[in-house]
Order: C-alpha cells, then sequence, then structure tokens
C-alpha cells in the first residue's frame, strides 16, 4: 500500500493552483474541468510520479471551522519537506510568502510555518543529518 492522493482545502483553486506552481515550484500534473471546479493536482518537481496534492475545493460547510481552528491555534495543515529550509526559506520570503513562524532548530528537524494565501498554514520542515 502506498499514499498516490494527499487532498489541501483552498479557498480558490486557480489561485491556489498559481501559487503552488510559480511561488513553491510544484508542478501541474491534472487540471481536469467538472462544472464550477476541477480535478486539479500537483506534484514535487523533484519526485514527478510521486504523490498527488489535491488543490480541494473548500466548499464543505465543516471545512471553514476546522481550518479556521486549526490557524487559531498556529496548526499548519500538512507539511511539505526541503533539503535546505534557510535557503528555502531566504527564496519564499523574496516571493513574498508571509512566515508566520521562521525557521527553528527543533533537535533532529528544523521547521518554519507559513501562510499559503489560499486559507492554510504550511509546514516546512528539513530533516537533520543523524551522527
Amino acid at each position: 500500500m502506498r499514499i498516490n492522493l494527499a487532498s489541501i482545502f483552498v479557498d480558490d483553486q486557480q489561485k491556489a493552483l498559481r501559487f503552488y506552481t510559480e511561488t513553491l515550484r510544484f508542478q501541474l500534473k491534472h487540471n481536469i474541468p467538472m462544472g464550477k471546479y476541477a480535478w486539479i493536482t500537483v506534484v514535487s518537481e523533484e519526485v514527478p510520479e510521486g504523490t498527488e496534492l489535491v488543490l480541494e475545493p473548500a466548499e464543505h460547510p465543516a471545512v471553514g471551522p476546522f481550518r479556521k481552528a486549526l490557524i487559531d491555534d498556529g496548526i499548519p495543515y500538512t507539511s511539505f519537506a526541503v533539503d535546505d529550509i534557510e535557503a528555502e526559506h531566504e527564496c519564499l520570503v523574496a516571493k513574498g510568502v508571509r512566515f508566520m513562524q521562521p525557521p527553528i532548530d527543533l533537535g533532529n528537524v528544523i521547521t518554519a510555518i507559513f501562510d499559503d494565501t489560499c486559507g492554510n498554514l504550511i509546514q516546512i520542515m528539513e530533516e537533520k543529518s543523524q551522527p
């Protein structure tokens, strides 16, 4: 068994597509119109055949209160791995990304949290080499 898809709820699919491809450098995998919305997935440019991230419309009534609770508590919706968090942080800040938490060393990992402009907090994480 393996993970094929993961979803993230977004306020605006087209805005999210621009952010996730232009700012975060994910690659578009699918953009299939489905009435008012679309089946939009993106993948890592580093692993284009890897897990797809679905940019899911945040239309279900339970989504708003759920996301608000996460944001109010500063909890990221999901986490993405990076090789060099300092370089990634600098790159994203230069692109105008607003960080709620700059890189913080937590022992075995370094994490940072930013606003994806689509209704979510996202964590990036660098695993440190183990001695």
